[in-house]
């Protein structure tokens, strides 16, 4: 039973200068601005109390208030560069409502823009798992089966795997999982202190394979365009 007198607080990051899709937060997905697919989601959450968009971009603002976000104020410049990490970025914002708008936080929801992909039940699963399994932090996966090889910095490979006993993907024991970027929980007091989105007793919650896509560049954003087009348009 998740408690409601907690504060739940969802946080989108979505910064106005990204380099690999120019504009990328609001290009039209499917029809409609990518951010917007994450800011409807948090919103139709039954345990999320409050959505928010971190931004230094002014369009990226008012796209996400009229999708029905809060944006109480403008990312500072110092979080909003190419080598800014997240965490500052869920720190600032933390720190922000706390400080100006006597809000108290006990759980920070990060949905990244680029995971659209997603709904409200797997947001409100996801709260639902780390309370009852009195989890700290928790992230999405899928489920993955990939043989893995790694290309060192003196341009050798090696297998991830005993590649001379290839072993069936039915006779593995220990099943791998790959973040999927999407949902992100945690613990106010761990993001605080550990300066990181994960930290203390880490749960994960599985999702679909086709939830699973990321949008880093062009390719991407039209392979889930079509994904959401044939097999998820009750998200548009």
């Amino acid at each position: 039973m998740v408690d409601r007198n907690r504060n739940i607080v969802a946080i989108i990051p979505a910064r106005g200068g990204s380099k690999g899709i120019p504009r990328k937060n609001i290009k039209l997905l499917a029809g409609k601005p990518l951010i917007a697919y994450s800011i409807e989601q948090a919103l139709a959450s039954k345990l999320v109390d409050r959505v928010i968009v971190s931004t230094d971009d002014e369009e990226i603002k008012e796209v996400a208030e009229s999708y029905g976000a809060e944006v109480p104020f403008v990312r500072p410049k110092e979080f909003a560069t190419d080598e800014a990490a997240t965490e500052p970025v869920l720190q600032h914002a933390v720190q922000y409502l706390e400080q100006n708008q006597d809000y108290s936080i006990d759980l920070v929801v990060l949905l990244q823009a680029t995971s659209p992909i997603r709904y409200a039940e797997d947001i409100d699963k996801s709260i639902k798992k780390l309370v009852e399994t009195q989890a700290d932090s928790l992230l999405s996966v899928s489920e993955s089966h990939a043989f893995f090889w790694l290309e060192k910095i003196n341009g050798d490979n090696q297998a991830l795997y005993d590649y001379k006993n290839r072993p069936r993907r039915q006779d593995i024991e220990e099943q791998k999982y790959q973040e999927n970027g999407s949902i992100y929980l945690t613990k106010k007091e761990i993001l605080m202190a550990e300066n990181n989105r994960l930290g203390g007793k880490i749960e994960k919650y599985i999702m679909e394979k086709l939830k699973s896509f990321e949008i880093d560049d062009l390719e991407e954003f039209w392979l889930i365009e079509q994904i959401i087009k044939e097999f998820y348009s009750d998200l548009i």
